[in-house]
Formats: C-alpha cells, structure tokens, sequence
C-alpha cells in the first residue's frame, strides 16, 4: 500500500491551499459558529476555525474535497490553533481532543473516499500543528525581557494532547509549521517523539518554519540554516518553510534550506505580500509561473499555498507540479 514516504520518491506532492481563506467565503455568523451544542456557550465564537469541524463538519468536507479536486495530494486537518494553549481565548481548552479528533477524522474520510477513486493516486491527511498564540523565546513584554508568557514543558504537554488526539483521528503525518519561534517548534517536535515511543509507533513529521521579512530570520531570530540546525536532530521527511511571504521573496531563502539539508523540502508560500486591506493581489498565474522557477531549480520536493490562496491556486500549481521531477537528495558530507 502506497504511504506518503513511497510517494514523495517518485514525484512532487501538492500540498493544499488555505483553509482561512476558503472559510470566509460561507460567511458563516456567530450562530453557525455555536451551532446548536455551543448556543448558550458564555464567551464569543465567531473566528474559532477549528471549532467549524464540530460546528460545521460539511464546511469542512466540503474545502477538503474541492482541494483534493483541485489537484492536491495532501490535505491538512482544520487544527492550526488546535491546542489548549490557543483555545484558552475561547474559554475552549477542554474539547482540544475532540476537535483534533473530529478534524482527523473529516479529513481522513475524504481523502480516502479519493483514494478509492483514484488508486493510482494515493491522497493523504496531515495534521496541522501551529505555533500557539505565545512564544517560549521572548517576552510580550518590552519593559519584562525576561517574562515569558509560557514555558516549554507547558507548550510540551499542550502538543502532545493534540498530537495524540491527531494519530487517533488517522493522520498519515504530523506537520508542524507556520513557525515563528523554533523553541515552540522543539517542545511539539519533543511531544510527537514522547507519543512515538510510548505508542512504539513511527509517524513522519513534516516541519515548516516562516521567514517573516526581509532580514532572512524567523521572529524569534534565526536565520535559514540556524533554523535547519535547531531541528534536524529529528528523523523529518521533511523541512521548508510557509507563510508571511510570496513566492517570489521567499525563494532565495528556499534556495539556501535546498542546498543544506538532505531531507525533503517542502514550501507553501502565500499569494505574494498584503496590500494595505490585508488581502492577496497576485494572480494564480502569476503564483503558478514563480512556483516553475522552484521546480526548474529543482528546490521542491512538497509544494502548495498559504494564506490566500484557494483550489484555482492549488489546480494551476498541481498542473505546472506534473511537468517537473522532484527535488534530488544529496546525501551530505
């Protein structure tokens, strides 16, 4: 039987575009948030994404299904801010499992039910594993350098209830991204090998950091291979980075990460930069001719989009993605 490890030899996988992005287009109201379970729940709702896999299930199906459609390969569960840490906003800490389950479970069904369709292509769930709303490595505070908002063992259990809840709900891989602080990333990478062990079970991990301007670093400082460094003691299938740039800024960095790792590179960036109303101007072929720059380049082994980006994305990248081979790993010296 096909596995994400067999797959991503033979060819480049697409990854799925945003969930945000496609959430907005239902509208959905405080009501549909809280659904009938959540009607008299005492704080707000509206904005709680992860929630939407209890609230609005079909919602969720229905975004899977068009990005699988769309060409995709890998579609991510709806859990980005699906620990207790990021819940606490919504007074919500205590259904963590449930929504990482349910997302897990939602995906899976979908992605199997195009499986069956399509055995000759396989389609796979990764679970999604943000960076929490609070960073082990600086303090929120400017006048407190040396408060910190949280602690690494807190962020450490907080991962491992979602990453447990994750594999029961039947994910084929964990995908920790969108990271900004990689102390936040080494206690989620900490917590998937604490649940490897004690199941004795193997789970590829897949790690996406984000460079959030043009000083080449992630938030918390750390440069491209100071990044790649911090991580790499983990067995990954794969490292890259997502988010805060487009295509085009994004890929010199992607360049330097290529040439220094022998795992499996992955990239979804956003379509291109803001504009001043937060919204994303650049056209799918646009995104789709800067995207055959990388894999001209041989950069890629996992590509897709971030913030902005919706299965007319995905299609244009998932065509360009069929003419190109994989990334070729260079065992280093």
């Amino acid at each position: 039987m096909p596995t994400i490890k067999t797959e991503i030899q033979n060819r480049i996988l697409v990854l799925d575009g945003a969930m945000g992005t496609m959430l907005q287009a239902y509208n959905f109201t405080e009501e549909d948030f809280r659904g009938e379970r959540f009607k008299d729940y005492p704080t707000p709702l509206k904005g709680n994404n992860d929630l939407l896999s209890i609230t609005q299930p079909k919602a969720i199906a229905e975004v899977h299904a068009k990005y699988f459609e769309a060409g995709a390969d890998i579609i991510e569960t709806n859990t980005f801010s699906g620990t207790s840490v990021a819940m606490a906003d919504y007074q919500m800490e205590d259904l963590v499992y449930e929504l990482n389950f349910e997302s897990a479970r939602i995906a899976r069904e979908v992605a199997d039910k195009f499986t069956r369709e399509q055995p000759d292509k396989p389609r796979f769930v990764a679970g999604s594993i943000g960076p929490t709303n609070r960073t082990a490595s600086l303090s929120p505070d400017v006048n407190r350098p040396e408060y910190r908002a949280i602690t690494f063992n807190e962020l450490r259990v907080a991962y491992k209830e979602q990453v447990e809840a994750l594999i029961d709900g039947g994910v084929d891989t964990l995908f920790v991204e969108t990271i900004f602080d990689t102390l936040n990333a080494k206690a989620a990478l900490f917590a998937i090998e604490e649940v490897k062990e004690e199941r004795n079970i193997d789970v590829p991990i897949m790690v996406s950091g984000t460079i959030t301007d043009a000083s080449g670093r992630t938030l918390s400082g750390q440069t491209v291979e100071a990044f790649l460094t911090s991580v790499s003691h983990i067995p990954l299938l794969s490292i890259g980075f997502n988010c805060a740039l487009g295509a085009k800024q994004l890929k010199p960095y992607l360049s330097r990460l290529a040439q220094q790792t022998d795992f499996y590179t992955s990239a979804h960036p956003n379509a291109g930069l803001p504009n001043a109303f937060g919204e994303y101007d650049q056209t799918v072929k646009e995104m789709q001719s800067l995207i055959a720059e990388y894999l001209e380049d041989g950069l890629i082994n996992i590509i897709g989009g971030c913030c902005g980006t919706n299965p007319d994305y995905i299609k244009a990248i998932a065509e360009v993605a069929q003419q190109y081979q994989p990334r070729k790993i260079k065992q280093l010296a």
